[in-house]
Order: structure tokens, then sequence, then C-alpha cells
């Protein structure tokens, strides 16, 4: 199984309409310490084997994989889109000093279970970072991307998952909304047919239980962006975060 070809489709489009030039161009893609250095202090003691690879799935032009990899030793940032993976290869080179960790990036379509079977089989057990995936994943694609998550963390590894909460669909449905049209840095998502804040927040954890994992710590905390409301305040999402592994 792979994904549906308009969600490629969407994603690839979307990517290559990036430049890479500008910090922020795109509106998921804030400072990390607003960002991947939250979560880590939520994550990090929930951790059992901080020796593992992390994978960074979704990883887009690596903002994040970046700052990950200066506090574990190895990660590989996954990503669909061949874009994607150019611009976030080409940020690493263009790093006056690199991160402390090894940094790689593979273009990987992770619910292709032979690929993941092999990515598992290569690196064995792995600590997992997705943020912002599954709630614009199309429906069919949404189990087994959870499974995924359940194969590459095998009996040892633990997951960090971020996503949108329900009430982000709504707020994005009011912004775009606005008489003067969507935020500029949320009309791109649009325009490729990206559908942010599709899953509900009951759906998220029955995805998780149906593939064996527990889900060991969780709550709320919103997705800062790199876009402002016309009173020049940071427009932020409703999110939840979510600590998953196996437990016995």
């Amino acid at each position: 199984m792979t994904v549906t070809s308009r969600y490629k489709d969407a994603w690839e489009g979307f990517w290559s309409e990036v430049s890479g030039d500008e910090p922020g161009e795109v509106i998921w893609d804030a400072d990390p310490a607003l960002t991947a250095g939250l979560h880590l202090a939520l994550y990090e003691p929930l951790v059992d084997a901080p020796g593992l690879p992390l994978l960074d799935l979704g990883c887009g032009n690596g903002t994040q994989t970046r700052y990950l990899a200066d506090r574990f030793p190895r990660v590989i940032g996954l990503d669909l889109s061949a874009a994607a993976i150019d611009l976030a290869r080409a940020a690493v080179a263009a790093e006056a000093e690199p991160p402390s960790g090894e940094i790689s990036f593979r273009r990987v379509d992770v619910v292709d279970k032979d690929a993941i079977a092999e990515l598992h089989e290569e690196l064995g057990d792995c600590n997992v970072y997705m943020r912002g995936v599954l709630h614009q994943a199309d429906t069919k694609d949404r189990r087994p991307l959870v499974e995924t998550i359940a194969v590459l963390i095998g009996a040892r590894g633990r997951a960090f998952v971020f996503e949108l909460a329900e009430a982000a669909g709504a707020r994005l449905a009011h912004l775009a909304q606005e008489p003067s049209g969507p935020p500029p840095k949320l009309q791109p998502v649009f325009k490729h047919g990206i559908v942010p804040g599709a899953v509900s927040d009951s759906d998220a954890v029955d995805l998780f239980e149906a593939a064996g994992l527990t889900v060991l710590a969780g709550g709320d905390l919103p997705l800062t962006t790199t876009e402002y409301e016309k009173d020049g305040s940071r427009i932020e999402l409703p999110s939840k975060w979510s600590v998953v592994g196996r437990t016995g």
C-alpha cells in the first residue's frame, strides 16, 4: 500500500513552490524553540532508550530535524516529497555549524509497509518524532500511518506525536473565510488541496489503540505558526500531543 496519488501530488506541489530562502516561509515552520524545543521537554523524560535513532516522520524542509540532531546522536528525516528532501539537505549544507549529531534525510512513503519493514530491519527499534502529519492525511492512510509508528518503535522506542486538535479545523475555516481571504501563508496550503485539522480527537486515540500502542502521556499545547493576526499577534492553533509506546 502507498499513499493516495492526490496526497502525494499535493505535497510535491506545495514543497516545489517553497524557495527555502526565507525563514518562516511555511506557516507551520516556526522557530524550533517554539515547537520541537517545547516538545522535547515533554518527550525526553519518557524516552527509555535515547541512544536509538530518532526518525522525524514528515520532516518537510528539515527545520525541526536539524534542531533534533543537536539533541540525539542520530536523526533521520523522512518525507514523501522529493522537493522537501532537497530543501532539507540544502539547508544542512548551508549551515555554518552542522548539528552535533548525525543527520540525514530520505524520501520514504511512510505507509508503504515493505519500505517501513526494510527500514526497521536496517535500523532496529527507533524513537519517532511526528509533528502535524496525521491530521491532514487522507482517511485511508491514517491507520497505516499509525501502524508504521508501531513498526518503527518496536519494543524499545517511544513516539512523540503532535497534531492539530479537532477544534483547529473550525479555527482554520474561520481564517479562510475572512473578507480579505486567508492569511498569505495559509493560501498555498488550501491551493494544493491540503486539508488540515481533519482528524477528530477521539479517532486519533482509537488509532493508537488499534495499532497496539499505549498513550503514556498527553495533553494540550498550541501549534505556534509563522503567521499573524491583523492585530499583530501570532496565530496559534489548538493542538494535542501524545507520547506513545508499548508496555509490558
